[in-house]
């Protein structure tokens, strides 16, 4: 079986939706089919919350009374039948009375989560009404009866699995299983979420739980691409890629995925492919273990980066420096992307600039603190073992004209990043495609 994700836009419209409908079934074949909620829904949803925990009421009352009627034009829009039309609006008003309910009590963060996960389940329940109206087997399976994280905010895959599973064997024979992306229960069972990864990390949870055969992501542009189409001229998509590259290029700046939410179709050996909605015949790019030895893939930028150099003669030779350092940044609970070192200097980038001021003080207690705001991480991709001769030099060769203020390589066989000023990005992107992959 496989897994089909379809993200906000995917299902954004009723004529979305339908078009979903029809690739969910052009196979004949049992999928198993995640949904996201609505594009726009999920803003909306917030900006409720918002509100309550402003204490007004009247402020949240009008966004749903707003986003009600948006979906009773997509009621009109989507079904045929008088009945299926009956059923869902009966449907959407339990959903909006009960976001309604919120506005007469005490609000607290725990309502926020029931709030937020109502876009979920609404483009669900739609999707599977409209499906059974053309006499599909779907099946609606709640995600809240299966889908847990532990103590520690991270999905239990042993409860999933065996939950799942138990739920699955009583549904049996169905063309379409359905279920909510992103949301969840906690180890406490109140409503929460995946956060990271959100959707596509349920998506790859339920793959890894069924063993799929193949975990599909379907969003709006036709897969990753060899660089940031956004920014640089002529960019191509990049057809396959190794789990480690794909997470290299999702934490340094490929929006389309998530770097944590692969991470159970890699251990379970699944293949994730990303493909296009939009243009459902493209190829797409293909997510596995498998290697392309020898190739560079793709690049990626990650902005508002912070680099900061602390100079100390006391580091020559001193054991537990590089700790005490650490120790800095881990109180602040602050993570470092890059780390470059020397006998009386070591230098890092951050991405989260929200503890910077009291990082800097402690760090002056070891040594000269220097720090550079506005700079952008440049990340190149591929099989970049240190035996493939000439890689580094051939990047390098792209950024001859460019300032870098810092380099890593070595520390993982599948990138090579720079740290440059982010006024330099566009240009140090478009060169490296020239250079690598356009030569």
């Amino acid at each position: 079986m496989k897994v089909m994700k379809f993200g906000g836009t995917s299902v954004g419209t009723p004529q979305r939706m339908k078009e979903v409908t029809t690739l969910v079934t052009k196979s004949g074949e049992p999928v198993f089919v995640v949904l996201s909620a609505m594009s726009g829904t999920t803003n909306s949803l917030v900006e409720i919350s918002d509100y309550l925990y402003k204490k007004n009421p009247d402020g949240a009352n009008e966004v749903i009374n707003r986003l009600e009627q948006k979906y009773d034009r997509h009621v009109e829009e989507l079904y045929t039948s008088a009945e299926t039309k009956a059923a869902t609006r009966d449907f959407l008003r339990d959903e909006f009375d009960y976001l309604r309910s919120f506005t007469k009590e005490l609000f607290t963060s725990f309502e926020e989560k029931s709030i937020v996960a109502q876009g979920e389940i609404i483009s669900t329940n739609m999707v599977v009404n409209y499906m059974k109206e053309q006499g599909i087997n779907a099946v609606l399976l709640n995600a809240l009866d299966f889908m847990r994280t532990d103590k520690n905010s991270e999905p239990d895959p042993v409860y999933i699995k065996e939950k799942l599973r138990g739920i699955l064997d009583e549904n049996q024979g169905a063309q379409v299983y359905i279920t909510q992306g992103f949301i969840c229960r906690n180890a406490y069972g109140e409503i929460d979420n995946l956060q990271r990864g959100g959707s596509d990390y349920t998506a790859s949870l339920i793959g890894a739980a069924i063993n799929a055969e193949e975990i599909q992501i379907w969003t709006d542009i036709d897969g990753m691409h060899n660089n940031d189409p956004r920014v640089v001229d002529k960019t191509e998509p990049v057809h396959q890629l190794h789990f480690e590259e794909a997470a290299e290029l999702a934490y340094f700046g490929a929006k389309i995925l998530h770097p944590t939410c692969v991470q159970p179709a890699k251990y379970a050996g699944i293949p994730v492919r990303l493909l296009n909605t939009m243009d459902p015949d493209a190829e797409g790019t293909t997510i596995s273990n498998k290697t392309e030895y020898g190739k560079i893939k793709a690049i990626a930028a990650k902005d508002n980066i912070t680099a900061i150099k602390i100079k100390s003669s006391r580091m020559l030779l001193a054991t537990g420096f590089l700790r005490k350092v650490f120790e800095i940044f881990e109180s602040y609970q602050t993570s470092i992307d890059m780390i470059c070192t020397s006998e009386v200097g070591v230098s890092m980038s951050i991405d989260n600039n929200s503890h910077l001021g009291e990082i800097v003080d402690e760090l002056k207690k070891y040594g000269t603190v220097t720090v550079d705001t506005n700079m952008c991480i440049i990340c190149v991709v591929g099989d970049l073992d240190w035996s493939n001769i000439g890689f580094e030099t051939l990047a390098l060769d792209a950024l001859k004209d460019i300032p870098v203020r810092m380099v890593s390589y070595g520390g993982s066989n599948y990138n090579i990043s720079f740290l440059i000023r982010e006024e330099d990005k566009k240009r140090a992107l478009q060169n490296l495609s020239n250079t690598i992959f356009y030569k």
